[in-house]
């Protein structure tokens, strides 16, 4: 049987049943990449285009057998995490990490639902602090989440170098939590800052931006492509999926992902 060369991305996601964010955006995001997603739920959602009312999270077992079971099968080039939503979880893929350190790692910390419904407790911020952020390669918070990984006190440029200390070999700040006339987020390395790309603030508010660019970066680093060109790729990608984004329920608006 002749070997595909289509790069594979086993995701690690929340179900969000409006198809706006987790591991629709996922496999959307991905795909539209010319990349294949290998999809594991981490948590069932109950939840609207406004904000997540309830989760449940799977069991940590099933998720550990479903990743084993993936990469011993499928030649994975790249691994994105999303919502975790309990330690537990974090425990399991810190175990699947530790197993597979020659795989490249993006993480998108989500802490909270669009609509400000709180998605972690503090045993998970330790794990994702002590299992999660030394294992990963790219880390994309935003400034929100930044700061309640590091802390309040440091701006947010100091809290993504503590994010780099503390493991990630490059953070991706997101600047749409900033009150700057225009967006500008900014790519750290080594405490250093690599790179600023800015973009004018749009008006209206996304379910699943945050999805759809570590997604979109995982599918690129699984190309091999470079880090800087795969956040500006990425970043533009995901700027265009929100200009085009539609009201398919009446709250936020969910990104068109398929372009």
């Amino acid at each position: 049987m002749k070997e595909s060369n289509t790069p594979i991305v086993l995701c690690f996601s929340g179900l969000d049943p409006t198809g706006g964010a987790g591991i629709q955006a996922d496999i959307e995001a991905i795909g539209n990449h010319k990349c294949h997603a290998a999809p594991i739920i981490t948590a069932n959602t109950v939840q609207n285009t406004h904000n997540v009312s309830y989760f449940e999270a799977i069991s940590p077992d099933i998720i550990l057998q479903q990743a084993e079971a993936i990469l011993n099968d499928m030649s994975v080039s790249a691994i994105k995490i999303g919502m975790l939503g309990t330690s537990e979880t974090a425990e399991v893929i810190h175990k699947i990490l530790k197993k597979n350190k020659n795989i490249p790692v993006i993480f998108d910390p989500v802490l909270s639902a669009g609509g400000g419904t709180t998605l972690s407790r503090n045993d998970l911020i330790d794990a994702i602090r002590t299992l999660i952020i030394p294992h990963t390669y790219m880390l994309t918070p935003n400034i929100p989440e930044a700061h309640h990984l590091t802390s309040d006190k440091l701006t947010s440029q100091n809290a993504a170098q503590k994010l780099n200390a503390m493991g990630a070999r490059y953070t991706l700040l997101t600047g749409t939590h900033s009150k700057s006339k225009n967006v500008v987020h900014e790519l750290y390395s080594e405490l250093v800052c690599l790179e600023t790309f800015k973009y004018q603030r749009l008006e209206s508010e996304y379910h699943g931006s945050g999805c759809t660019l570590a997604s979109s970066l995982a599918a690129l680093i699984a190309k091999q492509t470079e880090p800087t060109i795969a956040c500006q790729q990425a970043l533009d990608y995901t700027y265009t999926t929100l200009k085009k984004a539609q009201p398919l329920g009446h709250g936020q608006l969910i990104p068109k992902r398929y372009l």
